[in-house]
């Protein structure tokens, strides 16, 4: 069912956003592992709501318990069961929406493919069921490093119509954290905030961009033709809420050239083969090819604004609706760790598939 992501290193996350909690299994994690909740926990805090004045106000510690899978701090094999609690939800905003559809939201479609919705919070429609994955995310960000030195960001690139200037090759973690928007260009940055804030005090939100890139990467993840790296990468990032587009490398911009201007250059420089530009965003043929990944991800503005809008209600009446509860202005700054999570999520299941396909062999040379 659609609650299971990946083949190998298998996730299935758990929960509705005002119930008892959310949560996440994971299934092939390697064991002796070293693991405890601090190795978690911080990229949950980067998630969680209530961290600064352009995210929801709704404070929630969303402290992370591990339920089964380890022992003594180190991983066993066997399924790895995490819980956090939901603490500060309010139901009562939501009473209104129990029989009319918020526009652009999942209720009217979950209203009738189940004929029967939890309607607090969303439910399971909630971004809180991200937490799961972003819990799963830091433990797949952990063997990615410590087996394969792969390193995985994200940042954001994109408010509505300001951009800035980001080099995927020198993006670096303490950049991203350098104000609360997790943008690295400090001279764009401080825009971006100050339209976020005026959108929230108009009562509106805002969308943008959101790049991810993973580094070391080593040449030969992927498995065509219908698991290629960037379909699932691609999956892996639609399967987030509120996103509407993913590009990889040049991306859409890339039908603007021929193709001697778009083709990557191989060379071979100090016996190592290497690209000399990287519109293919580090994977060709659907297999990575040892550059650096690098890719975009496209968020629409946050459904729920504080403004009447038209709808209809369960008994098809036309009624209308004003948001009401706690909500993002921007879901940006709280969606670079759930991109980085879906990143690593999805290179750690292909790296476990390509050394159980093709093992320890000698990478072919020339």
């Amino acid at each position: 069912m659609g609650n299971t992501f990946g083949q190998l290193f298998r996730i299935t996350t758990w929960g509705e956003s005002h119930g008892g909690g959310v949560g996440v299994v994971i299934d092939g994690c390697p064991p002796r592992l070293p693991l405890t909740e601090a190795d978690i926990q911080p990229d949950l805090d980067r998630r969680r709501p209530g961290q600064s004045s352009i995210v929801t106000p709704r404070k929630e510690t969303d402290t992370v318990k591990i339920l089964s899978g380890t022992f003594e701090g180190l991983t066993l094999g066997t399924p790895i069961s995490m819980w956090v609690k939901n603490e500060d939800f309010r139901s009562e905003a939501y009473n209104e929406m129990a029989e009319k559809f918020r526009p652009s939201h999942a209720d009217y479609t979950y209203q009738v493919k189940y004929g029967h919705r939890a309607w607090p919070g969303g439910g399971r429609t909630s971004a809180r069921e991200t937490i799961g994955r972003v819990a799963a995310g830091a433990i797949a960000k952990k063997l990615l490093r410590e087996f394969w030195g792969v390193e995985v960001l994200a940042c954001v690139t994109q408010v509505q119509h300001l951009k800035a200037q980001v080099d995927p090759e020198t993006l670096t973690a303490t950049s991203i954290e350098s104000n609360i928007l997790r943008c690295p260009d400090a001279s764009a940055a401080p825009a971006m905030i100050q339209l976020i804030e005026e959108r929230r005090s108009q009562g509106d939100s805002v969308g943008g961009i959101i790049l991810g890139v993973a580094r070391n990467v080593p040449v030969g993840w992927g498995d065509p033709v219908f698991d290629r790296l960037e379909a699932d990468l691609a999956k892996g990032m639609l399967s987030l809420p509120a996103t509407k587009g993913f590009e990889i490398g040049s991306g859409f911009d890339g039908v603007l050239l021929t193709g001697l201007q778009h083709n990557d250059a191989f060379r071979n420089v100090d016996g190592k083969i290497v690209t000399t530009s990287n519109r293919s965003g580090g994977i060709q043929g659907g297999i990575s090819n040892g550059a650096t990944l690098h890719f975009r991800v496209a968020f629409k503005p946050v459904a729920t604004v504080m403004h009447e809008q038209d709808t209809v209600d369960i008994h098809l009446q036309n009624t209308t609706l004003r948001g009401r509860g706690r909500h993002d202005p921007c879901v940006l700054p709280r969606a670079v760790p759930m991109v980085e999570a879906m990143t690593a999520l999805t290179l750690i299941d292909h790296a476990l598939r390509h050394e159980a396909q093709c093992g320890h062999r000698e990478r072919w040379a020339p």
